[in-house]
Order: C-alpha cells, then structure tokens, then sequence
C-alpha cells in the first residue's frame, strides 16, 4: 500500500515536473468540468475558469476561504469535504449557490504516503446540461424502441397475400419492382397504395435510398410547385435568403411517392411531365435545370381516362404513368384477408395499450360479413377506437357500430336482453337505440344486483343510468340501488 503514491509520481518524467506544475491552473482551465480542490481541512486552494462559469461565484471571493464557512455565510448550501475526509471514499451531492445556480458535485479524495487524505478534488458539473443529456437518452431510447416495432411490424406484416387477387399483386409488385419504371396504383381510399408503394421500394435497388411521400391534395395550389421543386435564394418574398431544395431533390436517387395524383393542377402536370421525360427539375427562382435520379410512384382513387376525356387530365402525362398500372382490390373483393388483418391489428393494439382485447364469435362474424367501404383503414380506426374505448376484455355485438349490425345480428343482441325487434317497426333510429339501452341497462341491474353495482362496471354515474332510464319511459322505482 505505502508503495502506491510512489508509483503514481512515475507518470511524469522528473525533468518535466517543474514544468507542468508550473502550467497548471491554466491546464486547469482548459477543463470542461469545474473544479474545486481543497485540503483536508477544507480550505479552497484553487477553482478552474469552468467552475466560475457554472456556479457564478468569482476566485478571488473563495479562495483561501474554508469551506465550512462559505456554507455559514451561504456563499453555497452544502460543501463535501468533510465527508470525503472522514469516510476516505468518493461523494456525490447537488450543491445550491448564492446565485441560484444549481450544479452536480462528485467529490474525490487524493492521499498522501501515509494514506490519509491531503486533498479533496470536487468536479461540478451543470445540472441542466446532465437533465438534457438524461432527456436526450430518454428519447433516443424512444426512437430506437419505436424502430424496433416498426421492424417488427414490417416482419409481421399486414399485407402478406391471403386472397388470389393479393397473391397476384405481390406476384407483380416483385416483377416491376426490379426495374425502375414508373408504376401507378389504382384503387379505392383507404386500401393501402401508400403501404403497397413502400413496398416497391423496399423490393428495388433503391433500398435505403429516401422514400418520400406528397399527399397531393393536402398541399396549398400555390405552394405546389416550390414544394415539389424547391426555390431559389430570394425567388420570393418571405423566402428562405439560402433557398429551399424541393421533394424532388431531398428524395434524390431513391423512390417519390405522389398520392393522389388526380388531385394535381393541370400547371402542374406539365412540370411534372419533363422531369419524367427528362430526369430534371428547376427550382422556383432558378435559370438552370438540376438532373436528378427518382423513380415515381403514383396513386390515385379517380378513373383517370375518364379525367382524360374531361379535359382534368393532360392525356401524355396519362400516358406516361401508365406503364406498370396496379389495382389493389377493396376490401369487400377479397374477403380471405379480412380476418388475418382484424386480428393483425388487435394484436397491434393490444401491444399499444397494454391490453388483451378479444373478439366474441358474433362480433367477429359481423365484421366478417360488413362491407368495409373505407377499406384497410376503416378497420384499423374501428380496432384501434375498440381498444381505448371498450372497457371489457371481449368485444361483443353491443361494442360495434350500428352500421355493421345486421338484421340477424342485432336481433340476437337484442333478444338477450329482451328486446323485441319487431316491436321496432315504424320508430326512428334514435328512439329504437334508446330503448335498446334502457333494456340493456335493466339487464345489467339485474345481472349485478344493483344500480350502484351496474354504474361501476359500465363506469357511468348512477344518475346517468335513472335518467337513461326514465326518459325511455321505464319506471326506476323499486329496483335496487
């Protein structure tokens, strides 16, 4: 043990010691730290530039000043040299000065021959600096956990082909997506174009090139063209004084997806026909063309020969998308996908919201047989509002919109609970709904034994209830609260 100190002395050449000790504060001072360093009777004995800057407290106002009384006089709320003295290990503390700084202190003992701490060497750091690091680890944990469920997502996919008709567009996306054409997707909203445009790329050359996606009918008719093509420094007023590259160059060498392409101007169109014709854009502003390398991908939900024959649509620009024309079946044409992705998406967003969310036998049946006319993402909302809205663990007819409750169906439900359906001839809807829920709300009276009971588990108020109940002419009178 006596031998250690001697052989930290050997880390600098004997002929350099004068020199470095002659250097030192200013070494000091080229710390990203503040230090402290006292004795062991806690007198300061040097602070480093880096120290003043965090804590606000000048050198002069604290060297050759022991530590206990700097805390007496509230230069600073607490000091840990004495600590470090005492215990002859380590110490950590957050540290108030007397101008509201806030620092993190990691104090530190240097010994002598005999072991006995001579120093205490404090690094202080900013404890806004050490929250922000903390926050951005915090975040890039979110990203990478996020990553990873989009990874997982994307290899257990959605979309892998069930239907003859989806086996046959996989069968095509593989085909075209070897080459570089241009490829046009035709097919109701909501039937996943944009899902079957990543696709393409993911399956060509341009993985790991940009994918960008421009919904056509959201952006302003008069910012199209410098969004697509970008603008030059000053090209107008309230331009960025650098300029702006455009989707077009951001997405360059990689895949441009443009969703909804009916939607685009007719000025529009012609613009976008020479970068198909000739692999080039023009910044808004700019005299000289730009060659780029993107391939286009485009969807639409418009029958575009008959925008052709309206005059909506310029006929070459047609022409040239319609190279490798794809149509994605709606939902209702290939019904063999229906129950792989109603289950996909409980899966999804059980995993979301912590939850074991199951579908009954007759709430799955009617999703079976409903015609699904906003598609793929009618299912994912209708799912994702199932499992942030139902309370139980099982979806049941009761839980589904009334949209998608058929004759057969609704009339099971409502016989459970003893209602009459025929009885429902010539009401509105609205009243038909009411009566319904009054009767389900007997029902669960009776199941639970109470009114107080039944509120809990429908997580209603009890007076919520007697009013249902009252305005569907039942009398509450005499049933137990």
């Amino acid at each position: 043990m006596s031998n250690e100190p001697v052989k930290r002395s050997r880390r600098i050449a004997p002929k350099n010691k004068y020199l470095i000790s002659s250097y030192l504060c200013q070494v000091f001072d080229t710390m990203r730290d503040g230090l402290y360093i006292t004795d062991s009777k806690g007198e300061t004995l040097t602070v480093n530039e880096m120290y003043e800057n965090l804590t606000g407290l000048k050198a002069e106002d604290i060297v050759g000043r022991y530590v206990k009384d700097l805390v007496q006089s509230g230069v600073f709320d607490l000091a840990l040299n004495s600590k470090v003295v005492k215990t002859k290990k380590s110490a950590t503390a957050v540290q108030m000065t007397s101008k509201g700084r806030k620092v993190v202190l990691m104090a530190h003992p240097i010994f002598d021959y005999d072991e006995d701490v001579e120093l205490v060497v404090t690094f202080v750091r900013d404890i806004a600096l050490i929250s922000q690091l903390k926050e951005q680890v915090v975040a890039q944990k979110q990203l990478i956990d996020k990553y990873k469920q989009e990874i997982k997502q994307h290899n257990d996919s959605l979309y892998q082909p069930t239907s003859p008709a989806m086996v046959d567009l996989y069968d095509q996306i593989q085909r075209v997506a070897r080459t570089d054409a241009s490829i046009l997707f035709l097919g109701e909203t909501g039937v996943g174009k944009g899902v079957m445009a990543h696709e393409v790329h993911d399956q060509s050359s341009r993985k790991g090139q940009p994918f960008l996606k421009v919904d056509c009918t959201s952006i302003p008719e008069n910012l199209i063209e410098s969004e697509l093509f970008g603008y030059a420094p000053g090209a107008f007023s309230g331009a960025d004084s650098r300029g702006k590259p455009g989707m077009f160059e951001v997405a360059d060498k990689g895949t441009l997806f443009l969703d909804e392409i009916g939607e685009l101007p007719l000025s529009m169109q012609s613009k976008l026909l020479r970068v198909l014709q000739n692999s080039e854009i023009q910044r808004v502003g700019a005299t000289k063309a730009r060659n780029i390398d993107v391939r286009i991908i485009a969807a639409t939900n418009r029958d575009l020969e008959e925008e052709v024959r309206q005059g909506r649509f310029r006929s070459d620009l047609f022409y040239r998308l319609h190279v490798a024309v794809l149509r994605i079946p709606p939902l209702r044409e290939r019904g063999e996908d229906i129950h792989a992705m109603l289950h996909f998406f409980r899966k999804q967003f059980n995993a979301k919201y912590k939850r074991n969310l199951k579908l009954s036998a007759k709430a799955e049946e009617a999703m079976l047989n409903y015609r699904w006319d906003g598609n793929i993402r009618e299912m994912e909302n209708l799912m994702h509002s199932l499992a942030v809205t139902t309370h139980d663990e099982r979806v049941e007819l009761r839980h589904l919109p009334v949209r998608m409750l058929n004759g057969s169906s609704l009339q099971c439900e409502t016989g459970r609970i003893g209602f009459d359906f025929e009885h429902a001839e010539g009401k509105d809807l609205k009243t038909i709904m009411a009566e319904i829920e009054a009767k389900y709300l007997q029902h669960a009276i009776e199941r639970y034994g109470s009114t107080t009971r039944a509120a809990e588990k429908l997580k209603v108020n009890r007076t919520t209830i007697f009013r249902k109940l009252k305005k569907a002419g039942i009398d509450s009178d005499g049933m137990p609260s």
